[in-house]
């Protein structure tokens, strides 16, 4: 899909064609769009199909008087389950001295806001039209941020209440999105030094501070972005951490139930023996001395199992007490 905009005084208008010094936005185009807009424009083909490659990196280049800025922009999606998923799109901002172009597979939402009216644009000043866009999209990165801090936020404290697969695989989603920000932002702070470069954007004081206000925004958007990816990995190592030792309670308890099932099958057992036992018809209470013994063993060894199983190994604690001992006369 194209549309041509245009600046006529203050006010941004959609025109029906091609004007000169207008803005041609591009929203997942076809070859035949691109191979008309490259002929009305002038700007080669390759560059205005550069940013349809969903592996793009951000990048810049410049040719025949074309300046191209590919720069990486958040995408919030819908999932399957009704939630959200974050992830990146390059986005290519094309300028010459006839137009402007902008080309991407979806629909931007700082340009969006250019074409509401919610921020003033001049499509005859392409310069501070990209550096408008470049801010825009900067102030973007950090409210995806914020928003992925807030469902963080949710998530822990659904998972203390229980823990759940869903819950976790979230979060992975969560670190996996901050992994693919903090990727984009460095790339798009590479482009944003090489537009220092540009004609006029240090000669002139409105274009200086508005590029200034960019590297300000893109640098908090990393930090921010680093910052939260961090305390995530934190988080999902404690959350490793509590699951382990929860299967390790389990274990133990599973461990418990066993050895007091083992208790009737191991009379069972006794009874089926090729020996004298108890309450049989003609057995004296000597002649099933051996049973007796049997049993008498193996509650002792049971016993001693269950103590250890409980209270830990005795003889460990014995020679850590020695140890300590010895350190505390060595220091004495």
């Amino acid at each position: 899909m194209v549309k041509y905009f245009k600046t006529d005084g203050a006010l941004l208008e959609q025109c029906a064609q091609f004007n000169p010094r207008c803005w041609i936005d591009m929203v997942n185009p076809d070859d035949g769009e691109c191979e008309e807009v490259s002929r009305l424009t002038g700007v080669p083909e390759d560059m205005i199909k550069a940013a349809l490659d969903e592996e793009e990196r951000a990048r810049t280049e410049f040719d025949d008087g074309c300046s191209m800025f590919v720069v990486d922009c958040p995408v919030i999606e819908e999932t399957d389950d009704g939630g959200d998923s974050y992830t990146t799109l390059p986005l290519a901002v094309i300028y010459n001295e006839l137009c402007i172009i902008t080309v991407c597979l979806k629909g931007n939402t700082v340009l969006k806001n250019f074409i509401l009216g919610r921020e003033q644009i001049n499509t005859q000043r392409p310069v501070h039209f990209v550096l408008s866009f470049m801010l825009g999209n900067a102030k973007r990165f950090l409210y995806c941020l914020k928003q992925i801090d807030r469902k963080t936020r949710r998530i822990q404290s659904e998972i203390e209440k229980t823990m759940r697969n869903s819950e976790i695989i979230q979060l992975l989603d969560l670190q996996n999105s901050l992994v693919y920000f903090s990727t984009s932002l460095t790339s798009n702070e590479r482009v944003h030094e090489k537009f220092d470069k540009v004609e006029g954007v240090r000669t002139r004081e409105e274009l200086t501070d508005l590029y200034e206000d960019v590297i300000i925004e893109s640098r908090q958007a990393i930090e921010t972005c680093n910052i939260y990816k961090n305390i995530l990995s934190v988080t999902m190592d404690a959350y490793g951490s509590v699951i382990s030792n929860n299967a390790n309670d389990s274990m133990r308890k599973l461990t418990i139930i066993t050895i007091l099932l083992a208790v009737p099958t191991m009379i069972a057992g006794f009874w089926g023996m090729n020996m004298p036992v108890p309450f049989e018809k003609d057995v004296s209470f000597l002649e099933t001395g051996w049973f007796w013994l049997v049993v008498v063993g193996t509650a002792l060894l049971t016993a001693a199992i269950a103590m250890l199983i409980v209270k830990g190994n005795p003889f460990r604690k014995g020679i850590r007490r020695k140890k300590k001992k010895r350190h505390d006369k060595k220091e004495k």
